[in-house]
């Protein structure tokens, strides 16, 4: 059954995690555009959530290959101190960095070395360029997934300050320091659900779009046993993550979720991980993300005509 949409079905972008991998999503973006295919909901997980909030609130395609073309994205991630780069080891204020990347710090409490502030400053002056501070503020109804490292729980975001939740989504544990909300621990979203086609169906779409980023299959794995030290990860309160390891919940969601996609774009980025930042390579995974979703245009068209 159709939304009520000017006759027309109601489309939903599903954006995968992926680190650097997510420039492969603005390529996508750029072709729906071209194409002048309305987008009317985004969901979007860890970098998905990035591209997808700053799609949300108004940036173009194009703003956004601009944007991983030149945004120095390992300094901002990792929250480097530039002033510090060309310095094998130094402390200050508490906070022990290795060439400028900070590597310990005694003033804050949490897994994960780094605390994420930079990225999050960041992406609210660019949702405040844009006057979306908020998701109430967005042009596009948008969601955010994020995990819950206390319980292994799957939080949905869809309301409040818009950057705090866009970090929450992309904090890998272990690397950044979880985000508190709401009386919870949130990491990335990636950990439960990687591909949130699911949450976008919630959200009302007639025609999901899923974009990809992972390159490996995702088989289903048999239960571990680790009692012995869950007892241990629940005392410093990251007993979800001990579940999640054993479990491993998010395969299964991830492969239904591909599943249930109408139209499933799948960029091929065989040589790039999560970490291959830089121009050079962005622009390689831009032109991934344009060459896949013009292989699906066609089907897309069809699906939208026939709806």
């Amino acid at each position: 059954m159709l939304s009520a949409t000017a006759g027309r079905p109601k489309i939903g972008l599903a954006l995968g995690g992926g680190g650097a991998k997510g420039a492969a999503e603005v390529g996508v973006l750029k072709v729906l555009e071209e194409a002048g295919i309305q987008v009317d909901y985004i969901a979007g997980s860890s970098v998905g959530s990035i591209v997808g909030g700053l799609y949300a609130a108004g940036y173009s395609a194009q703003e956004l290959e601009t944007m991983f073309q030149t945004q120095e994205w390992l300094t901002l991630l990792t929250d480097r101190k530039a002033a510090l780069s060309n310095e094998p080891l130094k402390t200050e204020k508490g906070v022990t960095y290795i060439f400028g990347f900070p590597v310990m710090d005694s003033n804050t409490r949490g897994i994960g070395m780094m605390s994420g502030g930079r990225i999050e400053q960041v992406i609210d002056s660019m949702v405040s360029a844009k006057g979306c501070t908020e998701f109430e503020s967005l042009k596009i109804p948008f969601r955010c997934v994020a995990a819950d490292i206390r319980t292994a729980e799957e939080v949905v975001l869809s309301k409040g300050v818009l950057c705090k939740a866009l970090r929450a989504s992309m904090a890998i544990p272990g690397i950044f320091k979880p985000v508190v909300r709401d009386d919870r621990m949130l990491v990335d979203g990636g950990m439960l659900n990687n591909l949130p086609v699911d949450v976008c169906r919630q959200m009302g779409a007639d025609i999901v779009i899923a974009i990809d980023l992972q390159q490996s299959e995702l088989k289903p794995r048999k239960q571990s046993d680790l009692s012995s030290i869950s007892a241990i990860a629940d005392l410093f309160g990251v007993g979800g993550i001990i579940e999640w390891i054993a479990n491993r919940p998010d395969i299964e969601k991830y492969n239904k979720n591909r599943q249930n996609a109408d139209i499933y774009i799948h960029p091929d980025l065989p040589d790039l991980d999560l970490t291959s930042f830089g121009n050079k390579n962005a622009t390689r995974m831009i032109q991934a993300g344009v060459t896949a979703a013009k292989q699906m245009l066609p089907e897309l068209q069809r699906t939208i005509h026939s709806k």
